[in-house]
């Protein structure tokens, strides 16, 4: 008989996935404090590039040539094949353990590189081998388990490193896993596991994504405001449009191009990603550090910059997946959302600014993953967003699933 604590006797037990989530967050905190170490000593100083403008293409190059060097001589994964939401899923084909080495260089290379990719990507791709290697030592050998007891580990994972107990919880139960007959069991483990992921980076006092943007609170709600909510919903439906667009472009590109040269494929993003970050550097990297320094001063960038580094950002981020350099979305598409709100906001400054950046990354990222409830909790953590605000924001998530619906129909017939 199945039940939630033990399962069918294929199952894992509760303590199976206590350990796992054990595991998963003690690797996620191991990997990002060492990429946070890397990072603070090659790049950044008090959240500011510290190397001198014309070493920023050397070490762009230098890290784009170890991804290429990772892919080709340690068979290491990429997100090339996939999407935003695949790179953020776990669950998938079992990896080859053999290629682990390479996955975790190549993607503490990718980061370091200046590619606009994020951690969470990365993250997914290095539990996925750890949690299949714990399951096969532990003899799981159901299917279905074996996907409930990989997304526990991702659990633990995220919800630690966005800071919020529920991301993951709510993730997964969008995207059904486990199907009718085994959501409420694999719930039932993912929230366990995300519980024990999000005390221990609590407990630890480490840095997570929540309140990592925050804005003040709108003070009331409007018709107003309600129709604006509306329009930047649009508007973030045309960034993902441009997103998807250039996932497509940019793959066709590369594989033209360059087909199985796996090394000259991605040395050749590097060209371009460190020719781009000479001129701007506030678009490299995913942009969690950058974002800070021009919310602080965004006048200072004016109207037309800040709507051409949201676009270069998108296209960044784009080139960055189809080249091979491993990591995930979140940040990427946060940035460009928000460079494009604080455009707006320049614009039409008696409108508040969380107005104009939180509906546009909520429609955005709605579109981009096709989970509106995901997208509203993270720009919600992130952002601080108040009561008020949330309305506002299920709005525009909403106008983003309708027109993506619409849009959808209209392709069919």
């Amino acid at each position: 008989m199945e039940t939630l604590a033990g399962g069918t006797g294929d199952d894992p037990k509760l303590r199976q996935i206590v350990l796992i989530a054990l595991i998963a967050i003690i690797f996620t905190v191991a990997y990002l404090s060492l990429y946070g170490l890397l990072n603070r000593a090659i790049w950044f100083e008090g959240g500011v590039l510290k190397p001198p403008r014309w070493a920023i293409p050397v070490g762009v190059l230098a890290f784009s040539l170890l991804v290429g060097l990772c892919r080709k001589y340690l068979h290491a994964p990429t997100v090339i094949h996939g999407g935003f939401t695949e790179s953020l899923k776990g669950g998938g084909e079992k990896p080859d353990y053999r290629t682990f080495p390479g996955a975790l260089l190549s993607s503490l290379f990718s980061l370091l590189s200046g590619a606009s990719v994020g951690p969470e990507g990365v993250i997914t791709v290095l539990i996925g081998y750890i949690s299949s290697y714990t399951r096969d030592r532990l003899k799981i050998r159901s299917a279905t388990a074996e996907l409930g007891f990989d997304v526990a580990a991702l659990a633990s994972a995220f919800n630690g490193i966005i800071g919020n107990i529920l991301f993951t919880g709510i993730f997964a139960t969008e995207f059904q896993v486990g199907g009718s007959r085994s959501a409420l069991k694999f719930l039932t483990w993912n929230l366990l596991a995300g519980t024990i992921g999000y005390l221990a980076y609590l407990l630890l006092g480490l840095p997570s994504f929540a309140r990592s943007i925050p804005f003040e609170p709108i003070s009331e709600l409007n018709l107003a405001y309600i129709l604006y909510a509306v329009v930047l919903g649009i508007l973030g439906v045309l960034l993902a449009v441009l997103m998807g667009l250039s996932m497509q472009a940019a793959g066709t590109v590369m594989e033209r191009a360059f087909g199985d040269a796996v090394i000259t494929q991605t040395l050749a993003a590097g060209v371009i990603i460190a020719c781009i970050g000479y001129f701007i550097p506030e678009v490299l990297f995913s942009g969690e550090g950058q974002i800070h320094g021009i919310l602080a001063d965004p006048a200072r960038f004016g109207v037309g910059m800040l709507l051409f580094m949201a676009i270069l950002k998108v296209l960044l981020l784009a080139l960055s997946f189809k080249s091979g350099y491993l990591g995930g979305p979140i940040f990427p598409v946060i940035f460009s959302s928000t460079l494009v709100g604080l455009a707006l906001h320049l614009l039409f400054p008696g409108i508040p600014v969380s107005i104009f950046v939180l509906c546009i990354e909520v429609a955005a990222i709605t579109l981009a993953l096709g989970a509106p409830l995901t997208a509203i909790l993270l720009v919600v953590v992130v952002g601080t967003a108040d009561q008020n605000m949330i309305v506002l924001l299920v709005i525009s998530a909403v106008t983003a699933m309708l027109l993506g619906a619409a849009a959808k129909e209209r392709m069919g017939t």
